[in-house]
């Protein structure tokens, strides 16, 4: 991991710290904040992570407005619109680390392992992407254990399809960090 990923994954499970201790900053969330990238941004990472209402990554890492590129889709699902939002945080905007956040208790999860094997016809291309964990365990039950190995399938996937971040974390100019919110401590965890 090079200096400045490692320095920018410090401050983000600082802030988690703060989070959790209820000491957060709340710092950038004020229309001067918004004013200030007005006509650019500089965020330090870029976080992929599921559209759950309880994982809101500025507030679990004490961010504000700028800070964070953040992309969410229910159960942190990856598809072509995923990869390339990703690779443009990565590419032009040239961030230094990529956050992929699971998190307790996905309702995702849950409804991918009350339904595999059988195909589904509401929420196909989410459980398309999420049934190739099930294909290799033999036996999760846990949906937390399932989210864990969702999000280093994740990291796996985007390594395979995407030349840009491939490449970014070959030449140690991206690194990505597998993490997994813990909802009754608040606390993100590097797996």
């Amino acid at each position: 991991m090079n200096k400045i990923a490692k320095n920018e994954l410090e401050k983000l499970l600082s802030g988690n710290k703060n989070f959790v201790e209820g000491r957060a900053n709340f710092k950038n969330i004020s229309c001067e904040a918004l004013k200030k990238y007005a006509f650019h941004q500089e965020p330090y990472a870029c976080v992929l992570t599921c559209s759950d209402s309880r994982v809101v990554p500025e507030i679990i890492f004490d961010c504000g407005i700028g800070e964070l590129f953040t992309v969410r889709v229910a159960g942190m699902t990856t598809g072509a619109n995923v990869v390339e939002s990703i690779e443009y945080a990565v590419m032009k905007l040239k961030v230094p680390l990529l956050i992929l956040l699971g998190h307790d208790d996905c309702g995702v999860m849950k409804y991918a392992r009350e339904h595999y094997p059988q195909p589904v016809t509401n929420f196909s291309s989410i459980i398309k992407c999420v049934y190739p964990v099930l294909d290799h365990k033999e036996d999760i039950t846990c949906h937390n254990f399932f989210a864990k190995e969702h999000t280093i399938r994740v990291e796996n996937y985007l390594l395979k399809h995407s030349v840009i971040i491939n490449q970014a974390v070959k030449n140690e100019q991206l690194y990505i960090a597998k993490c997994h919110l813990d909802h009754s401590t608040g606390l993100v965890n590097l797996i």
